[in-house]
């Protein structure tokens, strides 16, 4: 392992046992002094944020987009905060820290027995979600995680997740995809961060007007095994509670090839993200290039067609 490796596992290991100690004010506290010093700084992340809320919230002043990205620390720090102390957390303390609406949707579609797919952005707490569906609702589920660097930093997120009642698959390796179908077709939960594409060939959608590509996996899934796909929206208000919808299903279109099929339920994902984001931008943290514009040519081919295959 690299210095910067040993750094960067050091410096995580140490936030999770710190904070996880601290009193929630103190920690609280400590998130919004970590946010507010990043902000300031505009390193690389809080600019990419701010470009990211330009496509949001178009039109938007130079002072608009400032206090936006402000915020969006400070809410970005908040979930790193919940999700350090998530473990210490009481059974209590977790049922009550999220109240989600429409709700009906995953437990009519658990009840059918015919399995779930609940699709996010990074909008607020996903951790916390995953935590209550475990312990609230009693459910288990399967997700996905990026194989991070060092591996040791990614031996500490599946530990924690599972920690927290996860089952969790490499993103690499080519097995997720057909462990998650053996899943679903078992009658189970699958949950799935899908706003932004890691492998390079997912589906093209049009998101706030311009192009940019997500993951083909969650409509693939739902075509492949029958289970309900579902996107899911979160955000903060000013109180301690996580708020979240659940928004009615995709549905498998009629007609038309698979990768058509993919490409309109894909979209009607984004969509439904893009509510999300817009009515809540400063939850959103996407701190990395996602639109088409904005990477590199070489790593942008028109991958429509491509993805859904």
């Amino acid at each position: 392992m690299s210095a910067r490796d040993r750094l960067a596992d050091g410096l995580y290991g140490a936030g999770w046992a710190t904070v996880k100690k601290l009193p929630e004010p103190a920690a609280v506290r400590l998130g919004r002094t970590v946010a507010d010093v990043a902000w300031k700084r505009r390193g690389a992340g809080v600019r990419r944020l701010e470009g990211n809320y330009a496509r949001v919230v178009p039109g938007a002043s130079p002072e608009r987009l400032a206090a936006l990205s402000r915020a969006g620390m400070r809410s970005y720090l908040r979930y790193w905060m919940e999700s350090f102390r998530l473990p210490a957390w009481s059974t209590e303390r977790i049922k009550g820290g999220f109240a989600p609406k429409d709700l009906h949707h995953l437990t009519d579609g658990m009840d059918a027995g015919k399995g779930v797919i609940l699709a996010l952005p990074h909008l607020a707490n996903w951790d916390l979600a995953g935590a209550w569906v475990t312990t609230k609702l009693g459910i288990p589920f399967t997700t996905v995680a990026e194989r991070l660097k060092p591996e040791t930093l990614y031996d500490r997120f599946v530990a924690y997740r599972e920690g927290l009642g996860m089952e969790v698959l490499p993103h690499s390796g080519g097995t997720a995809f057909g462990t998650l179908a053996r899943r679903l077709r078992d009658g189970g939960l699958v949950c799935l961060v899908a706003d932004r594409d890691l492998s390079a060939s997912g589906v093209e959608v049009d998101f706030f007007g311009e192009t940019a590509r997500m993951p083909a996996g969650p409509a693939l899934l739902a075509q492949q095994t029958g289970a309900l796909l579902l996107p899911v929206t979160l955000w903060y208000d000013d109180s301690p509670v996580m708020q979240g919808r659940v928004h009615p299903p995709v549905e498998v279109p009629e007609s038309g090839t698979r990768a058509e099929k993919t490409s309109v339920m894909t979209q009607a994902l984004a969509d439904a993200f893009a509510t999300g984001i817009a009515d809540h931008p400063e939850d959103w943290h996407m701190l990395q290039r996602l639109w088409l514009k904005d990477l590199d040519p070489a790593k942008a081919p028109g991958a429509r067609e491509r993805g859904a295959r």
